[in-house]
């Protein structure tokens, strides 16, 4: 998450930092009393005095003449500058929020329009207005979560993380082996966390809304209490401040999983495929929906094995089988 805060920072923040915070709003050094008014290759940045009145109450660091001496450069024109704390948790907020539901309503989308079989929409036990609920659902959740995950970040970004640049610290090898191992270690911890969720007390209070959609679509994804959402995220977030990776390998890796949390809901139970019994597929999932206490895995079969939880897809058990009216077409 450091990595998007620069580019953020780069190409967008800095400039909304300098227009609402702006450095001249908490001195006097320059005779602007209070008139926010800062010049710098962007161009002019000034704000009415009564807003600059306003925000001259927000705490901000220190201000010397050192760090306001034209020629501005962007950074230093707003109070705010980039490692201010508060400034990092805004925004880490506003980031992780645009970024969470550009990809659920892209990848939910993709995977409803071109994946999902819309005829489990006929299925008995599809709930009416169902796809709206679960958007309604994760819309909701979304807020909390990042409330939650926030922590996590803020540390990242502070340098806590084992998070690296360039290859050669720790080697090609290192880096190819790093994704398997990635995948098995948040695997296992997102089944027993998965697992964890579903004892009867637990259940009731944080997990059973998200069993609500016995026909999941992909835009049931998401759709969940948000603490159940954040506890299944958190080996994700744990891996890193215990493990070497390299920074752009996790961020395409946090991308890959939020695709196939989504791809796995998608109701489909074709079976006989190769990797049947080692990939905890969309089969295996929807098997997860209808029995509840089988496959809670989130990418490899291998942990529900070990804990006795595994149920094998068979054609038998596709819930197509259930819907009436298809039989008769």
């Amino acid at each position: 998450m450091d990595l998007v805060l620069k580019i953020a920072d780069d190409f967008v923040f800095d400039r909304v930092y300098a227009a609402l915070i702006p450095l001249d709003a908490f001195t006097r050094l320059h005779g602007a009393s209070y008139a926010a008014n800062a010049t710098s290759k962007f161009g002019t940045v000034s704000l009415p005095a009564s807003w600059t009145q306003l925000i001259s109450y927000l705490p901000h660091p220190p201000v010397s003449a050192a760090n306001i001496t034209p020629p501005y450069t962007l950074p230093q024109i707003s109070a705010w500058p980039r490692e201010y704390i508060p400034r990092q948790l805004a925004t880490l907020i506003v980031i992780t929020l645009i970024g969470i539901h550009i990809l659920y309503f892209l990848f939910a989308w993709v995977s409803y329009q071109f994946i999902f079989n819309h005829d489990m929409m006929r299925h008995p036990r599809f709930l009416k207005n169902q796809v709206k609920l679960e958007i309604q659902t994760s819309l909701r959740a979304f807020p909390m979560m990042t409330l939650l995950t926030l922590p996590w970040f803020q540390a990242e970004v502070m340098g806590y993380s084992k998070l690296y640049d360039g290859i050669d610290t720790y080697g090609y090898f290192y880096l190819f082996a790093s994704v398997p191992f990635f995948l098995l270690f948040t695997d296992y911890g997102i089944y027993w966390v998965h697992r964890g969720l579903h004892h009867p007390v637990i259940y009731r209070m944080i997990h059973k809304p998200h069993h609500k959609w016995l026909i999941p679509t992909p835009f049931a994804s998401h759709a969940f209490h948000p603490v159940d959402g954040y506890l299944q995220s958190v080996p994700y977030h744990l891996f890193i401040f215990l493990f070497p990776l390299h920074r752009l390998l996790y961020l395409g890796l946090f991308v890959a999983v939020n695709f196939w949390s989504i791809f796995i809901h998608d109701s489909d139970m074709i079976t006989g495929h190769a990797f049947e019994k080692v990939i905890n597929g969309p089969a295996h999932h929807t098997l997860h929906h209808l029995y509840f206490t089988v496959n809670y895995g989130q990418y490899f079969t291998w942990a529900d094995r070990v804990g006795g939880s595994y149920r094998q897809p068979e054609s038998s058990l596709d819930p197509l089988l259930d819907i009436p009216d298809l039989k008769k077409e």
